[in-house]
C-alpha cells in the first residue's frame, strides 16, 4: 500500500515521502497516529500545505535556537563546590547543577541538552556546550571555584 508520511519516521523515510509499506503496518499503525495519508492526490497537496508550515516553524525554532546561543554565549556561571587536598572536587559538576545555575539567571534549559566532554573533578574554567537544537549547540564558560572562596 502506498502513503504519504506526514512526519519524519525513523528507517521509513521524510515528511511528504510517497513510501510502499505493508497494508496492516499502515491500517494499524501509520495513519491512527497521524504519521500518514494513504497517497491520493489530495494527500499530495495536503502534504505539500503542510510540508510548508512545518518548514516555516522548523526555521523559527532554529533561530530562536541561534538568538539563545548567542545569549549563553556571553554568559559565565560560576560554580561553588566542596574542595579536598590538592584541588580535587567532592564529587563533580553535574549538567543538573549547571541547569539549576542557569535557571536561577532565567534560562530554562533541560539538563539532558547539557554536554560535559569530560566530567569536571577540579578547580578552574570549562567550556560546556548546550545542545538547543539538532542544528544548534551552544558555549558556555564554567568558573569553578571553591565554596571558601566564595563567601
Amino acid at each position: 500500500m502506498k502513503v504519504v508520511l506526514r512526519q519524519d519516521v525513523p528507517d521509513l523515510g521524510s515528511i511528504g515521502d510517497v513510501v510502499n509499506v505493508k497494508d496492516g503496518y499502515a491500517r494499524n499503525y501509520l495513519i491512527p497516529r497521524g504519521l500518514a495519508y494513504y497517497a491520493s492526490p489530495k494527500a499530495l497537496k495536503l502534504i505539500e500545505q503542510e510540508k510548508k508550515r512545518y518548514e516555516q516553524r522548523k526555521q523559527q525554532e532554529i533561530a530562536n535556537a541561534q538568538e539563545l546561543a548567542e545569549q549563553l554565549s556571553t554568559l559565565q556561571i560560576t560554580i561553588p563546590m566542596k574542595v579536598g587536598e590538592g584541588g580535587r572536587l567532592f564529587g563533580s559538576v553535574t549538567p543538573q547543577m549547571i541547569a539549576k545555575e542557569l535557571e536561577l539567571l532565567g534560562y530554562v534549559i533541560d539538563r539532558r541538552s547539557i554536554i560535559i566532554d569530560e566530567p569536571i573533578k577540579s578547580l578552574g574554567i570549562f567550556d560546556v556546550k548546550i545542545r538547543l537544537h539538532p542544528e544548534v549547540i551552544a558555549a558556555l564558560k564554567i568558573w569553578v571555584i571553591s565554596e571558601e572562596e566564595e563567601v
